[in-house]
């Protein structure tokens, strides 16, 4: 199969923009439960301790969820507006 560059570049963008949002997405859920998980069980520990756990637990689960965020961004960047086309064939 013969494919111009232009194509190749889009195919191979899409295939690692597909990639990446799996991995940008799964890896932080996974870092979710598990602080969600510790923190349940710093509560059950020490009830008296949970407003800063939460408060704790609710800060970092919006830094965890802004690198899924992120990824999303660099992907939707990397399919709709894709610089690696504009650079190599102007």
């Amino acid at each position: 199969m013969d494919m111009s560059p232009e194509v190749l570049i889009t195919v191979v963008t899409i295939i690692v923009s597909g990639a990446s949002i799996v991995l940008g997405t799964a890896v932080p859920a996974l870092s979710e439960g598990k602080a969600a998980q510790k923190a349940l069980e710093g509560i059950a520990r020490q009830p008296e301790a949970a407003g800063d756990l939460r408060t704790t637990l609710i800060i970092s689960m919006a830094l965890l969820e802004s690198t899924a965020i992120y990824v999303l961004l660099v992907v939707l960047i990397l399919i709709f507006a894709n610089p690696l086309l504009n650079r190599f064939f102007s």
